[in-house]
């Protein structure tokens, strides 16, 4: 075959494989948006409560004190959430390079649930697209190459499910008031600078250990066993939180990673920066607005 003949074949297989991941992408992109429909059309949580005082009487020193440093009086109980996340990813072990990721989350509070669209580049125009969500009490993931060949899977399991909602506790720190007693969430001292959460929904529950710093802010969060599903098993798991911020009038995190704690060592997986996050009361409201810095 003359060399101009393969070079057109090639070129032809190249821009009907390009369809096809187009094509592909566009029909995940419709699962996906399904999915958050769902999830919102399962909220509900009353748009017009708001933070007071007797919103943290009685509750532990640190926790109360995280409390009154990034909410303020009369600020109104956040019920969705949605977040753009730009960062990286690790496929592996600590010898496996870190790879690019950009992320849309969409949260809610009452029931507690979240959907992660994100994309990891492995190459340039290489990437795997990954949905991880805890909806409806379950929690699932899913990993496609190119849109289309699925390379990671997991189903809802009792596990499965409480690890999810054991993340969904953690990232609360994006949205606070959905740590506050009345949104469900238990808290039992551990320590002047330390607490534990307990939250529990649709018969799982999920417990994290919060550690605040000299600010009385959230610097990490502990779980002495997550399922994790690469081996199957349970293994401590961390997750860290810097760089406040003042969003919609709500001070949070803008830097985050998250690690597991294995036999060789602690091994992070995930590091993003908050690029941008919308607070709203309900869908029918507009998003809350405050001084942001």
């Amino acid at each position: 075959m003359r060399r101009e003949s393969v070079l057109g074949l090639l070129a032809a297989l190249g821009v009907g494989v390009a369809a096809a991941v187009r094509v592909a992408d566009s029909r995940l992109d419709r699962a996906n948006a399904r999915l958050v429909d769902e999830l919102y059309s399962d909220a509900d949580l009353p748009s017009e409560r708001v933070f007071t005082e007797e919103d943290v009487e009685g509750l532990p020193d640190p926790v109360r004190r995280y409390f009154e440093t990034v909410l303020t009086e009369g600020q109104r109980y956040v019920g969705e959430v949605r977040l753009e996340q730009r960062g990286e990813f690790r496929l592996g072990d600590e010898e496996a390079g870190w790879k690019p990721l950009t992320a849309t989350q969409h949260f809610t509070v009452g029931p507690p649930g979240f959907v992660w669209d994100a994309e990891i580049e492995l190459l340039p125009l290489v990437s795997v697209r990954v949905v991880d969500a805890y909806a409806a009490g379950e929690g699932f993931l899913r990993a496609k190459l190119l849109s289309t060949v699925t390379v990671a899977e997991a189903d809802p399991s009792p596990e499965m499910n409480a690890g999810e909602l054991l993340r969904y506790l953690a990232e609360a720190v994006w949205f606070p008031t959905a740590l506050l007693p009345s949104a469900g969430v238990e808290w039992e001292a551990v320590d002047d600078r330390s607490a534990r959460a307990t939250i529990t929904d649709r018969g799982t529950t999920a417990s994290l250990a919060f550690h605040f710093d000299d600010r009385n802010r959230v610097e990490r969060v502990h779980a002495e066993r997550r399922y994790r599903m690469e081996d199957d098993a349970f293994a401590p798991w961390t997750g860290y939180f810097r760089d406040y911020r003042e969003r919609n009038g709500i001070l949070v995190p803008t830097d985050a990673r998250v690690a597991w704690d294995l036999p060789d060592g602690e091994s992070s997986y995930w590091r993003a920066r908050i690029t941008d996050i919308d607070h709203r009361a309900s869908a029918s409201d507009p998003p809350l607005v405050g001084e942001d810095d």
